[in-house]
């Protein structure tokens, strides 16, 4: 059983869909959170929700695209425990879904500053803490099974996603040092609000439900137990790999 009493994690984007569920695994096992979230009324909903299950937790409005805003969050997120004990790198953009060649610069940009740029900034906050700490921990950076297969007219979000697994193998190895473990998790389809309009359209939720082995999209509620085994210190092996999260999608 996994045993996260007196650790604490942020979560960014924790607020709701895949990010909630992964802070509700933290909760369950016994673990502190520290919600980021742009909406200050789906915070509170989420404390609520973390509160129910009998956890210490704390929210605070941040956009991760705003380095001044993630500096001063992460200081307040300390301030909150006393310590943190790893990152959830989990907001993210759902992207243009416009064709490659009508894709604005600026639209690209817009995905770009919070899928990768929010991630860098959150995890080198988030690891000079760590550091300072001296005592391990654990990142991890949400990508997406879009990494693999392809996201024909979302290239802006696929590129994003992709780019995340990269930065997540170069800090795993130079965090290793520190005993930070850095991985990324890949989810699947997931019903989300972020996935809201694929999944309400039949004909494209039935083609992705055909061409996943377990028929159907995963709850949210099913990264819980893959969000506390991220965040477990005992898996002090365990670095530098993509967890895919999907159904059997990527291998059929």
């Amino acid at each position: 059983m996994i045993d996260l009493s007196g650790k604490v994690f942020i979560v960014t984007g924790g607020n709701g869909g895949i990010g909630l569920g992964m802070a509700e695994g933290i909760a369950m096992s016994g673990g502190s959170v520290v919600i980021w979230g742009r909406n200050s009324d789906k915070n509170a909903e989420a404390l609520a929700q973390l509160e129910s299950l009998g956890a210490s937790a704390t929210a605070h409005i941040c956009d991760v695209a705003e380095e001044e805003q993630v500096i001063e969050t992460m200081a307040r997120s300390v301030e909150d425990f006393g310590r943190i004990d790893g990152l959830f790198a989990n907001a993210g953009h759902g992207g243009t879904s416009t064709s490659f060649v009508d894709t604005s610069l600026e639209d690209w940009r817009k995905v770009m500053s919070v899928n990768l740029d929010g991630v860098f900034l959150t995890l080198r906050e988030a690891a000079k803490q760590l550091i300072a700490q001296g005592e391990g921990g654990s990142l991890v950076a949400v990508s997406s099974t879009s990494a693999i297969h392809g996201a024909a007219g979302n290239e802006a979000y696929g590129t994003s996603k992709t780019a995340l697994n990269g930065l997540v193998r170069a800090l795993a190895v130079g965090l290793a040092r520190h005993q930070i473990r850095v991985n990324s998790i890949l989810p699947g389809w997931t019903i989300t609000e972020l996935a809201s309009g694929g999944y309400e359209s039949d004909i494209f939720r039935n083609a992705t439900i055909k061409r996943t082995p377990v028929r159907r999209w995963a709850e949210p509620s099913e990264f819980r137990e893959v969000g506390a085994f991220l965040a477990d210190p005992s898996q002090t092996y365990h670095t530098g790999q993509e967890v895919c999260v999907d159904g059997g999608y990527t291998v059929y």
